[in-house]
């Protein structure tokens, strides 16, 4: 079941700029703008690292509010692939997420995948898998071909 949603305001149309909002509503804290970048569609699914999968809107809905009841993400993507196809775009994304804790600043790197559709509404957000990573994950990794035997 679809629920209706009034589409974002400023998002001019692109994968890439729907994107930009929601790590800006991230960064905010702006659970409304958060997820009004989300398909309406029930089947939307998010997987935080290390959490269990999240489908429809009420259920990534609510864990970021929990994020959010701890302060704000300061993530800023980095290494973004894009794969584009007519109405689908998949983005692979390094993140890099300042944590603060009692005994400094730290930086922590999560993998994530984003897939974008593009509907009537536009391009909108439809999952968002992220796992936890490490300073590995810095540098880009491409398997150069093997031979099964």
């Amino acid at each position: 079941m679809r629920r209706p949603k009034p589409p974002p305001e400023s998002v001019s149309g692109s994968a890439d700029d729907v994107e930009t909002e929601f790590y800006e509503a991230l960064q905010r804290g702006d659970i409304d703008r958060l997820m009004a970048l989300w398909s309406d569609d029930d089947e939307i699914a998010c997987v935080h690292p290390g959490g269990p999968r999240l489908l429809g809107a009420p259920a990534i809905r609510a864990s970021f509010e929990a994020i959010f009841a701890n302060g704000v993400i300061d993530v800023v993507p980095e290494k973004v692939r894009r794969l584009e196809a007519h109405s689908t775009a998949v983005h692979s994304v390094l993140e890099r997420i300042r944590v603060r804790l009692p005994e400094g600043e730290r930086l922590a790197w999560v993998v994530a995948t984003n897939v974008y559709l593009k509907a009537a509404q536009g391009w909108r957000l439809v999952a968002h898998h992220a796992s936890a990573g490490t300073i590995a994950e810095a540098q880009d990794v491409a398997e150069m071909g093997s031979t099964l035997h």
